[in-house]
């Protein structure tokens, strides 16, 4: 009998639990942590008291998010403290990474702190935890990929769920840490993404969304050695049977090729609705983050989607008051966003990431950040209204996923990601059927069933 052997053989039942910040990437890792430590007895848990292990997955993109991460942590340690200093306190993600050493520093209580490229290792972290009674700090970025070393999904993911494809960033924007936090772009192999698909869509997953910090410039080998872009492993995943719905994220305008921008027309599993950051609409200030492209190239991208399928909607990012960004600058980006109308957005003030280039430079007032904030979110509040209030009439394939929120309600996503509810004694998981809008709300939408058609 091996050493595997021996960890899989009734492995005592010890309880997890994982916080999560951030983005979908930060929601699959968490999901293939919990993966990798199902062989070692531990089952996830809704709270920390009684856990016997803790893992905050963290996020290093918005302000103050290490000052967040030690108030959290500080809670840990009450709990920890109250148990009798039994529970193990792990600290993962993209803080951990760029401020590993500050974390054992001022939090001593914490007994491990790992990076988002080697939690594979997790095991062996813990080991080392228990055998040393000292904190264990792997920040490095290993050579061996860390998604040959992860276990076989575990427990099924939902009917909608996500994947991640890609790792890491080569774009250096001014403004972001990812390139420091997650390494440089690596694609995983086309063969392990689709053998990992299939077992998702086996244990009931119907609709999934491609993941990666730089997704669209996905590069991964196929089996014959070669590489294939995103829109081939989007035609190869669409090829699964029972596989409703595709979607990737997050994406960068340039690496949207006239590939990809095709595959929106002729893959018919592909939704058409796209998440493509912009940040800004002023030429002066992408050229100061560093984004390799222009405002333009940002509308022909629109433009040329709209060409190949009229009914695509999009989301964005935008960062207002970046270093060097005037008040002709701010009405360059308003006017892009008029121009364009948005499904919806995601729109925060610029705050400074050590380490980054932008930090060093002269900072935008306050002052002046939340004046422009706030009105770029009215407007972009106005454009998702409208755009929800457009549905009101309209007939859709609706993917249900569960339960409403009432009794009697089931509960799914339009094709742009729209909540929808509707009036059902049945219930509909992972089943897609055709619904009429009857009314739109802020953040929802209120539709009736038609049990006759079924979505094709």
């Amino acid at each position: 009998m091996n050493a595997t052997d021996r960890q899989n053989t009734n492995p005592p039942a010890r309880k997890l639990h994982i916080v999560t910040y951030g983005c979908q990437m930060n929601v699959y890792d968490s999901a293939r942590m919990a993966d990798v430590l199902a062989p070692l007895g531990y089952a996830p848990v809704a709270t920390p008291e009684g856990a016997d292990m803790v893992i905050m997955n963290t996020c290093h993109i918005r302000e103050r998010a290490a000052d967040k991460m030690f108030s959290a942590l500080g809670r840990l340690r009450d709990i920890k403290q109250a148990d009798g200093g039994g529970m193990m306190i792990a600290v993962a993600g993209c803080v951990a990474q760029a401020e590993g050493d500050m974390i054992l520093k001022r939090a001593p209580y914490v007994d491990i702190v790992v990076g988002p490229q080697a939690y594979h290792r997790l095991p062996e972290l813990i080991a080392q935890a228990h055998r040393s009674r000292k904190a264990v700090l792997d920040t490095e970025f290993p050579v061996e990929p860390k998604f040959d070393f992860l276990p076989d999904v575990a427990a099924p993911q939902g009917v909608i769920a996500n994947l991640t494809v890609q790792e890491g960033c080569d774009k250096f924007c001014s403004f972001c840490v990812v390139p420091y936090t997650r390494g440089a772009e690596a694609s995983r192999p086309a063969a392990s993404i689709i053998a990992e698909a299939t077992r998702m869509v086996a244990q009931g997953t119907r609709e999934i969304a491609l993941l990666g910090q730089n997704v669209n410039a996905y590069h991964g080998e196929r089996p014959d050695g070669r590489a294939w872009t995103l829109a081939r492993l989007l035609a190869a995943l669409a090829e699964i049977p029972d596989l409703r719905r595709l979607r990737y994220t997050t994406s960068h305008p340039s690496d949207m090729t006239e590939e990809l921008v095709l595959a929106h027309r002729d893959n018919a599993k592909l939704m058409p609705f796209l998440h493509l950051p912009v940040q800004s609409g002023a030429d002066k200030i992408l050229a100061a983050m560093n984004r390799k492209h222009k405002a333009d190239d940002f509308r022909r991208i629109v433009a040329r989607l709209r060409d190949v399928r009229p009914d695509m909607a999009f989301t964005s990012d935008f960062i207002i008051g970046h270093p060097g960004e005037s008040d002709a600058d701010f009405a360059a980006t308003m006017a892009l966003v008029r121009e364009t109308g948005f499904a919806l957005a995601y729109s925060f003030n610029y705050s400074p990431r050590p380490g980054t280039p932008a930090a060093a430079l002269p900072q935008v007032e306050a002052r002046v950040k939340d004046a422009r904030l706030y009105e770029l979110q009215a407007e972009l509040r106005r454009q998702q209204d409208a755009f929800n209030a457009a549905s009101v009439g309209l007939t859709m394939p609706v993917l249900f996923t569960g339960p409403g929120r009432h009794p009697g309600q089931m509960a799914g996503r339009s094709p742009y990601a729209q909540p929808v509810v509707v009036s059902s004694a049945t219930a509909l998981p992972g089943e897609e059927h055709r619904v009429k809008i009857t009314q739109a709300n802020p953040n929802s939408l209120l539709g009736c069933l038609d049990k006759e058609q079924i979505a094709a």
